[in-house]
């Protein structure tokens, strides 16, 4: 792992650490691992859009719907035939996926790259990905749930900014479309981001839906995250996240109140996640199952695992396996604030 290599250069046979005192062998060693941020130019109109499905496999008629949706929104909507494959349940091999992702990065007529579904796969292209190209050639990426390990994984190894916003599947909301064109087509030097208005009851009674401050405060840093499922599947990688003064942001679908436990205590547990400054929880759906006389509501595990950090965290914001997400600029710095559940950005996501 790259945060925790040392490199030794040696001039004839003496080893650096030897030639500069400890304190200065540090500031080498540290400068060595710090990837400065890159920020993709903004998107506008008329711009092409390369589509990916660099997990699942994608139906015809959700892919043709997204680049209607794209056509909307004022853009020209591009991707290969190997988005529509099949190869078990992936849209094509491991090696045609991240070809997919590597092609449309050197492609000099795609402005932006959207992912056109998540599901599973990622995780098993990340050695596959040219990070050396995507430093050459930076745009935006956009996608949420599995694309988690892709957009953190990219801005791990390049300092790219990345964004966790809809996939081409969920493109299909107003109040989703209206953030990520406020983050990446119309850029300010400071977005507030506030939660959507829930008017429906059904949603209103639902407790995965409940809002509430888990730790009072405000917490500044740069924000990383996704779906719970998928940081924790990047830990003993090269592309495992470190939270280490950073805003987290986290969400989930279909999991049961014990393994978002079980995830949660792997994380704290760990080697950098008590450094988190703020967590930031969106809506875990279907996450809180019928209770049972011997479970716990995942309300009472999250209380349970996160309020003794003593860090501001909240949960209910509005983004993940829902209707209505806002889009989350990884690498970008960031103002969570836990008591009024708003998240503002402190700077620009694009160029």
């Amino acid at each position: 792992m790259k945060s925790r290599r040392i490199f030794f250069t040696n001039l004839f046979g003496i080893s650096l650490s030897t030639l500069l005192p400890i304190s200065a062998f540090a500031k080498v060693q540290k400068k060595s691992i710090i990837q400065e941020n890159t920020k993709p130019k903004k998107l506008k109109k008329g711009d092409t859009i390369g589509l990916v499905a660099p997990g699942y496999a994608i139906k015809r008629e959700i892919l043709e719907k997204a680049k209607d949706t794209l056509r909307e929104m004022g853009f020209v909507p591009f991707h290969t035939d190997r988005i529509l494959g099949n190869y078990g349940y992936f849209s094509a091999t491991d090696q045609e996926r991240a070809a997919d992702v590597n092609e449309m990065f050197s492609n000099p007529s795609i402005d932006g790259i959207l992912c056109a579904r998540g599901g599973y796969g990622c995780t098993r292209i990340m050695h596959l990905i040219d990070y050396e190209n995507i430093k050459k050639n930076p745009k935006a990426l956009i996608g949420f749930s599995d694309i988690t390990a892709l957009a953190n994984g990219i801005y791990k190894e390049t300092g790219l900014i990345t964004f966790h916003g809809p996939v081409g599947s969920t493109l299909n909301d107003e109040y989703t479309i209206e953030q990520l064109e406020k983050v990446v087509m119309h850029p300010k030097k400071k977005v507030l981001i506030e939660n959507v208005k829930l008017e429906d009851e059904e949603l209103l009674n639902n407790p995965e839906f409940e809002r509430y401050t888990i730790t009072q405060g405000k917490a500044t840093g740069k924000l990383v995250g996704g779906s719970l499922t998928l940081i924790n599947a990047l830990i003993g990688t090269p592309q495992e996240i470190d939270f280490t003064d950073k805003i987290v942001f986290i969400e989930d679908v279909e999991e049961s109140p014990y393994r978002i436990d079980r995830m949660l205590t792997q994380l704290i547990e760990g080697a950098t996640f008590k450094n988190a400054v703020g967590i930031m929880i969106g809506v875990c759906k279907g996450c809180d199952k019928p209770p049972k006389p011997e479970s716990f509501t995942l309300k009472e595990v999250i209380l349970d695992r996160l309020k003794p950090l003593k860090i501001p965290a909240a949960y209910g914001m509005s983004f993940g396996h829902v209707a209505n997400n806002f889009t989350i600029p990884i690498g970008i710095e960031a103002t969570f604030d836990a008591d009024n559940m708003t998240l503002e950005l402190l700077e620009k996501a694009v160029s």
